[in-house]
């Protein structure tokens, strides 16, 4: 019976300590996205506003974190040519796993890298077939800020490092050319703050 006593209260002790290092939540936010590099002498590319939304986990240790995400996330750029305007657009689930370094007020900085799984793209009335590929491998470096309850505020770069398009070079486009994004987000903490 002892044992049996002694087992529960380490159990209690081990729940309890891990629940001050652990939170999971929403974060969702906008992204200014755009391409990077490649070939786009027949038109003009600007920066395509689109959103990004889903879970996080962090896991926190004295001064440094991890978190890992999922992330449902619109990127891409806007096309202008002689035919008129349209958006790129491809729709990601990104997994980005962020080490967090923690600095006095609530603030932290953070890097790491991201693998994104493409779930549809959406190129205007241009006549490319598969405009994107299905993997896209990232880093992502950002800054924000938490206050005391978990609630706050971040601003990430994410860089792309493998080449997104998925087609032959085709009227002045070709597709060497990788994504750039810009993410401003909130968090929404579902469990107590990690401490």
């Amino acid at each position: 019976m002892k044992k049996f006593i002694l087992l529960l209260l380490f159990a209690a002790l081990v729940q309890s300590s891990l629940a001050q290092h652990f939170q999971f939540g929403l974060k969702a936010g906008a992204n200014i996205s755009n391409f990077t590099g490649g070939d786009f002498d027949a038109v003009k590319k600007k920066a395509l506003v689109g959103f990004h939304g889903g879970l996080y986990l962090k896991f926190k240790i004295a001064s440094f974190g991890l978190q890992p995400e999922i992330m449902v996330s619109t990127q891409g750029a806007k096309i202008d040519s002689v035919s008129g305007s349209y958006d790129w657009k491809v729709t990601y689930i990104n997994v980005p796993v962020m080490a967090q370094f923690y600095l006095k007020g609530g603030f932290y900085m953070e890097a790491g890298p991201q693998v994104g799984f493409k779930l549809s793209d959406d190129f205007g009335s241009s006549t490319l077939n598969d405009f994107a590929k299905n993997l896209d491998l990232s880093v992502a470096a950002g800054l924000g800020y938490r206050g005391k309850a978990g609630f706050g505020l971040g601003a990430r770069y994410t860089a792309g490092l493998s080449k997104i398009g998925d087609f032959s070079p085709s009227n002045g486009v070709n597709p060497d050319f990788k994504n750039g994004v810009i993410q401003f987000s909130i968090y929404i903490p579902l469990t107590p703050r990690g401490k």
